[in-house]
């Protein structure tokens, strides 16, 4: 954990923001002084400092270090994919994971009900537009996991 103001240095927001680092900075517990720049430049970037510290102002200090890490991950992604972000790897995952399904239950088929399903043909993933349906199961599992 980095420690703001007095003697030691400034931590990673406030060394990249070029400003002094308060005792109370909200950034602090959360970028170190060496690693830290290089993390909240993506931060920064895609979401800004002042609305970042005014979101971890709302969120409970023990949830703070989780949703620091949640918001350094979606930086990212939207970095990387600035459309979808996050939602680009979630909907990737899936389809992995229905596929492995589909794979598994070849196990225990004969030859000639593998080749009588057109299901199977495998379909790499493409940047389409997600449906309204995928996006409604999404936000029910976004909401379950704030939830819990």
């Amino acid at each position: 954990m980095a420690t703001g103001g007095g003697a030691g240095s400034p931590c990673g927001a406030c060394k990249f923001l070029r400003r002094k680092c308060a005792s109370d900075c909200i950034f602090a517990p959360y970028f170190c002084s060496e690693q830290g720049p290089a993390r909240f430049a993506a931060i920064h970037k895609v979401f800004g400092a002042s609305n970042v510290s005014k979101l971890l102002l709302h969120v409970p200090v023990p949830d703070r270090c989780e949703a620091v890490v949640t918001i350094a991950y979606e930086a990212q992604a939207r970095i990387r994919d600035p459309v979808y972000g996050c939602v680009a790897h979630i909907f990737a995952l899936q389809q992995q994971s229905s596929l492995e399904s589909i794979v598994h239950g070849i196990d225990g088929m004969g030859m000639q009900e593998i080749q009588s399903r057109d299901e199977l043909s495998f379909q790499p993933y493409s940047k389409k537009r997600p449906s309204q349906t995928d996006l409604g199961e999404l936000q029910a599992l976004a909401l379950r996991m704030m939830r819990n």
